[in-house]
């Protein structure tokens, strides 16, 4: 009777146990699924806080990704232009950037044509290699399946330690240029004039402060009602003195997304980044003399026509260490990119390979064809007379 009793106590225990499991399981189960669903919510709302030229940030409440970011920079030695496109996605009506300059810049609306021109013109050679063994698609390794499938406001007064130079509508842009002597006014200024730009801002503008730079911000609030930032915005053409050829990067370490950036160089020499400030090695697509065009002599001003396409990634923004540099290389040496398609070598429709494996059985089968022939053929010679023994003496 008492091991009766025992035995249902024991057994009652262990209901309660998995009992108390269940529930601390299915705690944990909504504490996972709670902790995913505030994730993804996070990511939807947060912006992209820079792309490869400056900070950028779209209004608060607003996601905002630089898909793509493409410049064009043109440098003759004493005179520097650069012309920005960035590809962009998500539902933020306006969004701001700040980019620094050397010294006193115009800006003005670029030319969709000066990057399509460009982009055709690294397009890589295409070869063909022929190869004489069938592979996998080819007959009889394939399985028969297809194959793969609003004006902006005069130029006034700013705050203390920021001078307004300008400020103009151009198209879908706000945009102000601006002198600092001070990075935390800056900020406050833009801040005051709509152009909310991120945390840490002030830190990062310091260095360009010291050396006396100044500002090109850009704000981008499209005429259109309900319109969103989305797709491939209008470029932008930037020109100012320079006595080196630079492309600022440093506030890209305010990104909170790796960052991809895309430039064209036009310059007399086949031009190359002094370092890879922090980034992925930059790549060469191409490097070679440019076509003459009317959008590529409106840009460069008849300048420089050796053109260098580079493609460089930042997965760590925040390693970016300084503004791009840009000097000659050692030699002019063209490049270009080479795609080569494979192609199954025939003649006359039929594979080689077909062809000579075909041809070499027929021989072989005529050989022994004939052999055989000739064997058949050949006469039957009677056996030799066979000789009875002497007889023994």
């Amino acid at each position: 009777m008492r091991g009766n009793i025992q035995e249902h106590r024991r057994a009652h225990l262990r209901v309660r146990t998995r009992g108390a499991s269940a529930g601390v399981l299915r705690q944990r189960v909504v504490l996972v699924v709670l902790a995913l669903f505030a994730l993804q919510l996070g990511s939807l709302i947060a912006p992209a806080y820079a792309c490869g030229c400056g900070a950028m940030i779209p209004d608060r409440g607003s996601r905002m990704a630089v898909d793509r970011e493409t410049s064009v920079v043109s440098w003759d030695g004493r005179v520097e232009r650069i012309q920005m496109r960035f590809t962009v996605d998500g539902d933020a009506p306006e969004a701001a950037w700040i980019m620094p300059v050397p010294t006193r810049a115009t800006v003005e609306l670029g030319d969709q044509a000066l990057f399509d021109e460009l982009e055709r013109a690294i397009e890589p050679e295409e070869r063909t290699r022929r190869y004489f063994w069938p592979r996998e698609g080819d007959w009889p390794l394939s399985d028969g399946s297809a194959g793969d499938s609003a004006g902006a406001p005069a130029p006034g007064a700013g705050a203390p330690g920021v001078g307004v130079v300008g400020r103009e509508r151009l198209g879908d842009f706000d945009v102000a240029r601006l002198t600092a002597t001070d990075p935390e006014a800056l900020r406050s200024w833009l801040k005051t004039n709509g152009f909310e730009l991120p945390d840490g801002l002030e830190t990062e503008l310091r260095p360009y402060v010291r050396q006396k730079w100044e500002y090109v911000a850009v704000r981008l609030a499209p005429d259109t009602e309900d319109a969103v930032l989305r797709g491939t915005l209008d470029p932008l053409t930037l020109r100012f003195a320079s006595d080196r050829p630079v492309y600022p990067m440093r506030l890209s370490r305010l990104a909170k997304n790796p960052q991809s950036l895309g430039l064209f160089v036009l310059a007399a020499h086949r031009m190359e980044p002094q370092s890879a400030i922090g980034g992925d090695e930059p790549e060469v697509l191409f490097a070679g003399a440019a076509d003459r065009s009317a959008a590529l002599d409106a840009f460069t001003g008849g300048g420089g026509r050796f053109l260098t396409a580079l493609e460089q990634e930042f997965p760590r923004p925040d390693r970016i260490n300084g503004d791009h540099v840009l000097r000659a290389a050692e030699q002019d040496t063209p490049f270009r990119r080479v795609v080569y398609e494979d192609e199954l070598l025939t003649v006359g429709g039929f594979p080689v390979w077909l062809l000579t494996v075909g041809g070499g059985l027929a021989l072989v089968t005529v050989i022994v064809l004939l052999r055989v022939r000739a064997h058949r053929r050949r006469p039957v010679l009677p056996p030799p007379p066979v000789h009875a023994p002497p007889p023994l003496s």
